[in-house]
């Protein structure tokens, strides 16, 4: 067992959510989603989509429908390789390496999306996405494919009753460091010639700013011990130790209720994070590029106290009292986006109500979860699990997104996260308690 409450170690931790938090801000919600749009979309004098119709392998899409389409493959490839992954990691005490291979993927990816290109023959035919679109597939595996092993260090580093704390100072930490680069690059885009002519620039500074804190966090974070004295046919040793896990789990009504519960709310959660600038941009009239950089910034900066208010909030009335609350307030603000947001004032109250439930629900879910586990040297598998029920959620949740805008219109499909938050709520309510759970 790794030593915990060591300083050195939980800021090697917290320092990796600064390091790969940049991802997330600038990839998957500002400055790509935005490239994108921008590319493969046509817009009226009023600022409303008219085209936006793109080709790939000879099919048309949506432009927003396929990205949606391309973040699922990604989610879908590592629940299926997380598991096994993790059981060899935690059989052979490899999760530290695992880690670094996902991180490394993930920030490469992440800078030959500077080569991304749509192209367009002529008016009114489709925009044409090549291979350029890639790097994103394996971007979108590299930085979800890290956090399995980055997740799987908590239970070892803190006490029980620091998960809460510790686990949103790692959020707030990524909120912070994100939007210092998203500024930083909107301060070069628009001062200096060389980057003003090529935004895409951001991307290869995306890499740069993961690789480098990341580095960091490697050099604090304790290797681990291996689960098996026995090291030689890891393979077959990590399914035997996912199997066990998975029966441990199933066996658990405390765990497997809650695993229940976060698939749902966390599927409509990140759905949102994802498909958020795809929406403005279509259903927000005269939304410009600089409101939805603002947008971003404002989520970003009330996460952080969002982040610790929630674990504060935790400490009085429990952690599922507390998720609770966060996803009954998700669903009204779902329910206020479908009906009432189309200017862009409208959009900034959104935006400034997802900053506080965003970092909340998402520090809370990871904490709780790694106070529900038995004392184990399997906890990389056991996350592999949390991991494996988050991928699938935002599979469903993205795929479902992109089907109903394809059948009918993108702002449907925000009632479709209304269901997912709702049953999330009765599945949360529904699974039984355990002292320890619910407390600090």
């Amino acid at each position: 067992m790794l030593e915990k409450g060591n300083k050195r170690t939980i800021t090697g931790w917290v320092f990796y959510d600064w390091a790969n938090s940049v991802y997330p801000l600038i990839i998957s919600s500002a400055i790509f989603p935005i490239l994108y749009e921008t590319q493969t979309s046509v817009k009226n004098d009023a600022g409303r989509t008219i085209y936006d119709t793109v080709s790939f392998l000879a099919r048309e899409f949506h432009n927003t429908e396929f990205y949606a389409y391309v973040i699922c493959l990604s989610y879908l490839v590592v629940a299926m390789v997380s598991p096994l992954l993790s059981g060899i990691a935690d059989a052979g005490g490899k999760r530290k390496l695992f880690m670094q291979f996902f991180c490394y993927l993930g920030a490469f990816s992440s800078a030959l999306l500077y080569f991304f290109q749509a192209d367009q023959q002529a008016d009114q035919t489709p925009f044409l996405i090549g291979w350029s679109i890639v790097p994103l597939f394996f971007g979108s595996i590299g930085f979800w494919g890290s956090l399995v092993y980055y997740n799987a260090y908590l239970p070892d580093i803190a006490e029980p009753k620091d998960h809460d704390k510790v686990s949103a100072r790692g959020f707030s930490m990524g909120y912070l460091g994100s939007s210092i680069l998203l500024i930083t690059i909107l301060v070069l885009s628009k001062f200096n010639p060389f980057f003003t002519m090529d935004i895409k620039w951001a991307f290869p500074l995306v890499s740069l700013w993961w690789i480098s804190f990341a580095t960091f966090s490697f050099s604090r974070l304790p290797k681990t011990s291996a689960s098996q004295s026995d090291t030689k046919n890891l393979i077959s040793k990590g399914y035997k130790e996912v199997y066990g896990v998975w029966k441990q789990i199933s066996a658990n009504k405390t765990l497997k209720g809650y695993l229940g519960s976060y698939f749902m709310f966390n599927m409509a959660v990140q759905t949102i994070m994802v498909m958020a600038v795809a929406f403005a941009n279509k259903e927000v009239i005269g939304i410009q590029q600089t409101d939805l950089i603002l947008c971003i910034l404002i989520i970003q900066f009330i996460g952080i106290v969002g982040a610790y208010l929630m674990s504060k909030v935790s400490l009085f009335i429990g952690n599922f009292k507390a998720l609770s609350l966060s996803i009954v307030i998700w669903i009204f603000l779902c329910l206020y986006v479908y009906q009432f947001v189309w200017y862009p004032w409208q959009f900034y109250i959104a935006a400034a109500i997802v900053g506080l439930v965003m970092g909340g629900i998402q520090s809370l879910s990871r904490s709780t979860y790694s106070k529900l586990l038995p004392q184990t040297k399997d906890l990389t598998s056991y996350f592999s699990f949390y991991d494996l029920a988050e991928k699938i959620g935002l599979a469903i949740g993205t795929l479902t997104f992109g089907l109903i805008e394809g059948l009918l219109d993108i702002r449907t499909s925000i009632l479709a996260l209304v269901v997912f938050f709702t049953l999330g709520l009765i599945l949360l309510i529904r699974t039984p308690k355990q002292a320890h759970e619910t407390s600090n």
